[in-house]
């Protein structure tokens, strides 16, 4: 059934979107350098679904997630949606197949030029609707790269353009070439470092923003604990990142705690608080949210509404 989600354009695109997307990285699957473990593909394109029905207007992927399995899995959920009540469709470049399903990166313009003729087919889109560089690497290559998707964009292949992790002297750099659209930079209560000068930078320059990471992939979801994360499998990026193990943990995990007498007040859980605390910054407007089935959608979905006091932000925040 769907929830009628409040929307907010997205800078200049001219896109009114909902202020939680759909995130797509973990339906990649597990068998590639970044992958969440196994994932069921009937799950994923049900999720999909299901996230649309609910009133998920937009969903953003790569084609770096499982060099192509993520698009593939959108494309297959998408195939069944009539035009009218399809999303919008986000996706990225810049993420190869290198040996043992290890990430390569590339910002030729030849290569974002496949690339996006691939995530088209894989998608089952007649146009992109806003076409992200996923990583500012090779650095030297960031203006051909961005050159690039300004001739995708002329051609209609794309219709907006934008860019993801790049700081602020590499959005005015490449700047000059043609105004930057969107910027997605990972933000969450535990990577804040995009407060201080890219989220602003944003602001001024009449950027949107969409935010990755709210729940940092999973630790203020309120689910984490130190037995789950013992139990990742091998497959999954997490169990080698620093955030998920001590000190860090323990102290993201006092975090949570925070998050859930916040969320208690408010008769929800300490993930759905998390989200809020990003949306609450006036920069941001819409947060990707990852989805792996039906069931992790609905729970979720009160973020988009839920307004904190600036009490509870401080409070939240340990000040």
């Amino acid at each position: 059934m769907q929830t009628d989600l409040a929307t907010t354009e997205l800078g200049s695109t001219g896109m009114l979107i909902t202020r939680i997307g759909f995130g797509a990285w973990a339906i990649g699957g597990g068998d590639w350098e970044f992958g969440w473990g196994p994932q069921d593909d009937a799950d994923s394109v049900a999720a999909i679904e299901h996230g649309i029905e609910a009133g998920i207007n937009w969903i953003d992927t790569a084609a770096g997630y499982g060099f192509g399995r993520s698009e593939e899995m959108v494309g297959r959920a998408l195939a069944g949606v009539p035009e009218r009540d399809r999303p919008y469709v986000f996706t990225k470049c810049s993420l190869l197949e290198g040996p043992g399903r290890k990430v390569v990166r590339s910002l030729a313009r030849d290569s974002i030029m496949r690339e996006a003729e691939a995530s088209l087919r894989r998608l089952g889109v007649d146009a992109i609707d806003l076409y992200q560089i996923h990583w500012p690497r090779p650095e030297a290559d960031i203006e051909e790269g961005w050159g690039a998707l300004v001739e995708l964009r002329s051609q209609g292949m794309v219709r907006n353009i934008g860019v993801s992790n790049f700081n602020t002297q590499q959005l005015e750099l490449i700047s000059e070439i043609a105004p930057v659209q969107t910027l997605q930079p990972p933000y969450s209560l535990v990577a804040r470092d995009v407060e201080a000068e890219i989220l602003p930078h944003a602001q001024a320059n009449g950027i949107g923003v969409i935010v990755y990471s709210p729940m940092g992939s999973g630790l203020l979801s309120g689910a984490m604990s130190r037995e789950r994360v013992e139990r990742f499998p091998d497959s999954d990026w997490r169990k080698r990142d620093a955030r998920f193990q001590e000190p860090q943990l323990s102290e993201h995990l006092a975090l949570v705690e925070r998050l859930r007498a916040v969320a208690q007040r408010h008769d929800t859980t300490p993930g759905v608080v998390a989200v809020a605390w990003t949306l609450a910054n006036p920069a941001v407007h819409g947060a990707i949210v990852g989805f792996r089935t039906p069931a992790q959608v609905d729970p979720l979905l009160p973020a988009a509404g839920l307004r904190l006091t600036d009490e509870e932000l401080r409070e939240i925040e340990g000040r």
